[in-house]
């Protein structure tokens, strides 16, 4: 399953993906961001990404055969190949719901950090 295009709406905070089978799949921004590759490699302690809630996807890079680079606005860019993709699409409901149940076990939140700044 390859990907014919993509449509990023900062309205809705998603990322709608059309593939060239003809499906099509609608993506949080925050679900993306939360399930980037780079934080969910296996190491001894897999790393809780929080307080994405609000995270805005700015740009995708094609990067020929080895899928895509995602920029997203707090400064965070990983490469999300199209079989990973297909996975976070087919996936989706048991990820995020195995996440909430992390993040709620961690006492972490979903909602943005305020960002203070001692004058």
């Amino acid at each position: 399953m390859n990907i014919q295009s993509f449509l990023i709406n900062t309205n809705t905070k998603s990322l709608t993906i059309d593939f060239n089978n003809g499906q099509s799949a609608c993506l949080p921004f925050e679900y993306l961001r939360v399930f980037t590759p780079s934080a969910n490699k296996p190491t001894k302690q897999q790393s809780l990404v929080t307080h994405k809630k609000d995270v805005v996807l700015t740009a995708i890079e094609n990067l020929g055969k080895h899928g895509y680079r995602f920029i997203f606005d707090d400064q965070h860019n990983a490469i999300y190949s199209t079989k990973y993709i297909a996975l976070l699409v087919t996936e989706q409901n048991d990820r995020w719901q195995h996440y909430l149940t992390n993040l709620k076990a961690s006492g972490h939140s979903r909602e943005a950090m305020i960002n203070i700044t001692q004058l």
